[in-house]
């Protein structure tokens, strides 16, 4: 079978980025153009809720990539215009500006959007943070009004917290969890992280609900909460988690609920894959199909699509993987916790908040934590990947 002479990627962000850097190392020469809605070259994410937003970084020390090494990629690189649907027999994309873009292979990249809550009144007090605008704009009002509420209590909405802490903010975090990032690390390790929150002047509302926001009445306004108290806020910042950027292909044929579904490599049809944020794999070792969000992944199934455009074999299975910066805790977490896993330190001490623990779940490791130990909690990651080959069925 030949292969694409052309390819055509929607979405400029780590994921879109990353499937050209593939092709290109792995010697495609065809056409490839990358279609992104965001007028800025691509950048990272991660540095959104952190250093941008602290001020540590201008906006150019997030691109991912400098002008030269954009231009040696020699493909297209078509930006401030967004996908508006998708013909998939065709595989032609059709942006708001009215351009028509073909291509022998359609990469779907778009990432996700954040979730908002309902509002009464007008909105523009009302901040969510997914672009590098974003976090500029909450930067601005951050250090005018020096007060915010966050609504949100898993990572996102904790790291905000936390840099606008370090900005001199006073801070109110709303959440519905008990502590903060309670599924995503377990109780006892978020237990540790609310008590960081708490040692640092951060005002925790947990274990509440809200319902909106409310700046009907001019002059005043705030969150909602589910009781009827109105939290005064200045500022407000939602970060209750993201939906796949799927709107665009409502009637391409693609199967959407809760992202594309994809097969273990990527594909969503004929000539059509998607890969990160907007991506929703089957697992090799289940079958079952998940959505990630987080960076390494999207990279990840990038160098998976790109191999498998070019026709060439490539097994896609990876460990999760996400990290977390807050206040003076470097969080990372290989696997995936569950609720009830039994929690093992296997080196460190958690009073001095340096220490790498294991998630053991019916006698398996799915998961490995580095609080303030990175090198030595990807040591144990050989952990997690044993119980992953022995839960894994025989070919």
């Amino acid at each position: 079978m030949t292969g694409p002479s052309s390819v055509q990627v929607v979405g400029a962000s780590v994921a879109g980025l990353a499937t050209v850097q593939t092709l290109r190392r792995k010697g495609f020469e065809g056409r490839v153009t990358v279609l992104g809605a965001e007028r800025h070259p691509p950048y990272d994410r991660p540095p959104l809720s952190k250093q941008i937003l602290a001020g540590t970084w201008q906006p150019e020390q997030a691109h991912l990539r400098s002008p030269s090494d954009l231009a040696a990629l020699d493909a297209d690189f078509v930006l401030g215009d967004r996908a508006v649907s998708l013909d998939t027999a065709e595989r032609r994309v059709r942006t708001a500006a009215g351009r028509d873009l073909s291509a022998d292979a359609v990469v779907i990249a778009t990432g996700a959007s954040p979730r908002s809550l309902p509002a009464e009144g007008p909105t523009d007090r009302v901040h969510t943070l997914r672009t590098v605008d974003d976090a500029l704009a909450l930067r601005d009002r951050l250090l005018e009004h020096r007060r915010t509420v966050v609504v949100g209590d898993g990572v996102l909405g904790a790291e905000i917290a936390a840099t606008a802490r370090t900005l001199g903010a006073d801070v109110t975090l709303v959440g519905p969890q008990q502590t903060l990032m309670n599924a995503q690390l377990g109780t006892e390790i978020s237990q540790l992280l609310t008590g960081l929150h708490r040692s640092h002047g951060t005002r925790l509302l947990l274990g509440t609900a809200v319902t909106g926001t409310d700046f009907a009445q001019t002059g005043s306004g705030g969150v909602r909460l589910a009781d009827g108290e109105l939290l005064p806020a200045p500022v407000t910042v939602v970060a209750v988690g993201c939906v796949p950027e799927t709107a665009w292909l409502d009637g391409s044929g693609l199967e959407l609920s809760d992202g594309v579904l994809c097969d273990a490599n990527g594909q969503a049809a004929e000539g059509i894959y998607a890969v990160g944020d907007v991506a929703r794999w089957a697992r090799p070792s289940t079958g079952a199909p998940r959505r990630l969000e987080n960076r390494t992944n999207a990279m990840d199934q990038a160098t998976t699509v790109a191999a498998r455009i070019l026709g060439g074999p490539r097994h896609h299975d990876p460990v999760p993987y996400f990290w977390t910066d807050q206040f003076d805790a470097r969080i990372q977490v290989h696997g995936l916790p569950t609720p009830d896993a039994d929690l093992t330190i296997l080196e460190g001490s958690v009073e001095e908040h340096r220490f790498v623990a294991s998630y053991q779940d019916r006698g398996r490791t799915v998961a490995v934590l580095g609080w303030n130990m990175p090198k030595q909690a990807r040591q144990h990651r050989s952990r997690l990947l044993e119980s992953r080959a022995a839960e894994a069925p025989a070919a």
